[in-house]
């Protein structure tokens, strides 16, 4: 696993995923909105663990990229309703490719 890549990956993640958030806060959408709050806090904790070197750094992105594939899953059925899920299943998607490795 690539540390730096696998930070970025998170934040780029983080940062599309609360877009997302206040979207589907205005559209209504629960699941969505909750599988994006759990995903960027996931990334979060995720990219402070690689940068610390902790020893518990590859088993979170196990985790991480398992909940990037459910949240990417989730926002590529609005898509095509709504840019913002567009854009964060990319992010997930790509996220949950890095932190797999």
């Amino acid at each position: 696993m690539n540390k730096k890549d696998c930070i970025s990956a998170c934040f780029a993640c983080v940062n599309t995923c609360e877009a997302c958030i206040n979207d589907c806060i205005k559209n209504g959408n629960q699941e969505c909105n909750m599988l994006c709050r759990d995903c960027a806090d996931i990334c979060t904790l995720c990219a402070r663990l690689c940068a610390r070197d902790s020893r518990f750094a590859e088993d979170l992105c196990a985790l991480c990229a398992k909940v990037c594939k459910a949240c990417a899953d989730e926002c590529r059925k609005h898509a095509t309703h709504h840019d913002s899920c567009k854009a964060c299943a990319e992010a997930c998607e790509k996220c949950a490719e890095v932190c797999a490795q």
